[in-house]
């Protein structure tokens, strides 16, 4: 099959996937702001996953040529280099979010050995379990996912549509990022994306107002309200530290 559809098929399902575990990741270690959309964009994907799980895929291809005699140890190696290139999406993406768009999608700062707070070792073994995971639990799944795919094109269709709905969706990320951007550089300020989330959600709440679960920038007051609120706790904060 057409490396293309491959690889677009894949994104498509690691995105998804990617959202759904996120959401119940958050759900188990959260203790405040579970149930928010994490990410920038509003339908239920994440892209990193579905550029996580191409990776993945083409990393686990790699194996039939052994690079390593000795079985156990080709295996290890396998899953090191899916912890290192997942760890490496994470900080492309990390560090153009933060350097370019001004924004933190994440945090690490708070765990050892982190670099600038967007990966950390801890993550990056996480990563590798999660790289074994996929090839003994997913993989092979994928591999028939794919197999059905070859002979079932039509479905192809519906990869289209997801990529149609998908564009409009950044598109419309792009301007919130722009907003968002415009006001840190005035600021001086780094935003975090949840704590924005996080601060509309609980205005809403807070008034009774209803939240929208694949809107959370979506509020009765214009973003640049919150984000002044945000900037002004932020400067309290500040004040703080310096007494």
């Amino acid at each position: 099959m057409n490396i293309f559809l491959t690889l677009a098929y894949l994104f498509f399902i690691g995105s998804l996937l990617g959202w759904g575990l996120e959401l119940l990741w958050r759900n188990l270690t959260l203790e405040k702001e579970k149930w928010i959309n994490p990410g920038f964009c509003t339908g239920p994907y994440l892209p990193i996953y579905g550029f996580g799980l191409c990776v993945l895929y083409l990393l686990a291809s790699l194996e039939r040529f052994q690079w390593i005699s000795n079985p156990f140890w080709n295996k290890a190696a396998l899953f090191a280099s899916m912890a290192v290139g997942m760890t490496l999406i994470e900080y492309a993406a990390g560090l153009f979010c933060l350097k370019f768009l001004k924004v933190r999608l994440w945090d690490y700062s708070n765990l050892w050995g982190n670099i600038q707070g967007i990966i950390c070792p801890a993550f990056s073994a996480a990563w590798a379990v999660l790289g074994a995971l996929y090839y003994f639990l997913i993989h092979p799944h994928i591999l028939s996912g794919l197999d059905w795919l070859s002979r079932n094109l039509a479905f192809s269709f519906f990869i289209g549509v997801f990529f149609g709905v998908f564009a409009v969706d950044v598109a419309h990320s792009i301007q919130l990022t722009a907003k968002l951007k415009r006001f840190a550089e005035e600021h001086t300020v780094v935003l975090h994306l949840e704590e924005i989330k996080a601060h509309i959600r609980a205005g809403h709440l807070k008034n009774k107002v209803k939240y929208h679960f694949f809107s959370p920038f979506r509020s009765q007051y214009p973003l640049s309200v919150h984000l002044k609120e945000i900037a002004e706790e932020l400067e309290q904060l500040r004040r703080y530290s310096k007494k």
